[in-house]
């Protein structure tokens, strides 16, 4: 039955498409080799979802298990042009030319942007087939697959270069210097590769407007630019939805919250929790903010000169986050930056201090212990940009490691 739009893909279309994309795919550089090319796992029955921001290289990831795998699989990348128009009952056409050529896997690139995909991804397991998906929205790993797919995915989350991938592409020796430089330009492999500020400028954008603007029907945009630039230049800061309202002129918290979700759902922010044992006070208390990328902050934030710092927070939150879900701040007479969690045990300690001096030595060290006591915990550490050096109290140890050590 054909949809009552305008414009029906032609199965013509969908093929030249996919002949195009995958001739590309296959002719060009597969780059930097990713890290997380070792952990996918062997397709089974359950599609394997790879979910992350904008541009941070899921197209490539696929690109390279496609070649080292997946060479006769089928691939599509739904945000061709000439897809624009693609809805559910298109699919219709798209199992033909699966059917006729007996394609057994498919690579299905930002799928998302199709209304309902999660249906016929669901029939396309049912049939048998295997399935890879990548996408750039974080909804992809909550409602419709939630609801759609219970109990039929993998996911694995990809984020900018990590530190050791730079480290790789740049081939610099890991010291201090080229942790500065990390620090100055972030992750993002097109911007890592150019250096230029533009690719970032539109990357930050791309984001606002076409993955939470036109997605959750934002109508406010002028405010949700002005939010987002806010919160870009306060990475490390504590946030609330309270004061954000009355500093924008927001008609409610609620809106606020909503726009931190979506901010989250498309990964270009994270907002952390204070460490409480109640879920309602976690909820309410102020939470910290951090950007998906340090040259993201430093490109479109004016307020970063000389504030390294808190970018070296960010760059050590990323690192944990790559790794852990569950990560909050404790607050109690001192502060501490970090509480690594794992089905809610405390795994990992960790305060960042750019310098450690006289002037800010007992603060940082009372932050960690108070926690360290709070968890029961026999070790910390206190992540520096190139110091090293030991404290004990108490039977507990503070271990200060430069940043580009801690790293591994």
């Amino acid at each position: 039955m054909l949809s009552n739009k305008e414009t029906v893909i032609l199965k013509s279309t969908l093929e030249e498409v996919a002949d195009a994309q995958k001739s590309n795919l296959l002719q060009r550089d597969a780059g930097l080799k990713r890290q997380q090319l070792e952990t996918l796992p062997q397709l089974s029955s359950h599609a394997l979802i790879i979910s992350g921001v904008r541009r941070c290289g899921k197209s490539t990831l696929l690109h390279q298990w496609l070649k080292l795998r997946y060479k006769d699989a089928f691939y599509l990348n739904f945000e061709d042009p000439r897809l624009y128009e693609m809805e559910l009952n298109d699919f219709t056409r798209l199992d033909e030319i699966i059917r006729e050529n007996e394609y057994k896997t498919l690579f299905f690139d930002e799928i998302q942007v199709v209304g309902g995909w999660e249906r016929y991804v669901r029939q396309k397991l049912d049939e048998g087939l295997k399935l890879v998906i990548t996408g750039s929205s974080a909804s992809l790993l909550s409602r419709e697959l939630g609801t759609k797919l219970t109990g039929r995915y993998i996911l694995k989350e990809l984020f900018p270069f990590s530190w050791n991938e730079y480290c790789e592409f740049r081939s610099p020796e890991r010291t201090a210097q080229s942790l500065a430089a990390y620090m100055q330009t972030g992750g993002f492999p097109e911007y890592v590769k150019t250096e230029n500020d533009d690719i970032l400028h539109q990357l930050f954008e791309d984001i606002l407007l076409r993955d939470i603007a036109v997605r959750y029907g934002v109508r406010d945009v002028k405010t949700l630019q002005r939010l987002a630039l806010y919160l870009v230049s306060n990475v490390g800061n504590l946030v609330t939805g309270n004061r954000l309202k009355s500093l924008f002129g927001i008609g409610a918290t609620s809106t606020v919250m909503e726009y931190f979700s979506h901010l989250e759902q498309t990964w270009l922010f994270h907002f952390i929790p204070k460490f409480s044992y109640s879920a309602r006070k976690q909820s309410i208390n102020p939470r910290k903010v951090y950007a998906i990328d340090t040259g993201l902050v430093n490109v479109n934030s004016k307020s970063f000169s000389g504030d390294s710092g808190r970018i070296l927070e960010n760059l050590v939150f990323l690192h944990l986050r790559r790794s852990f879900h569950e990560i909050c701040y404790f607050s109690e007479k001192g502060e501490c930056d970090f509480v690594v969690l794992d089905k809610n045990q405390p795994v990992k300690i960790v305060q960042v201090c750019q310098e450690l001096t006289p002037d800010n030595l007992d603060r940082e060290l009372n932050g960690l212990f108070e926690a360290l006591e709070f968890f029961n915990m026999d070790e910390g550490f206190i992540v520096t940009q190139n110091q090293t050096d030991l404290f004990e109290r108490d039977g507990r140890r503070a271990v200060v490691v430069p940043c580009y050590r801690f790293f591994g």
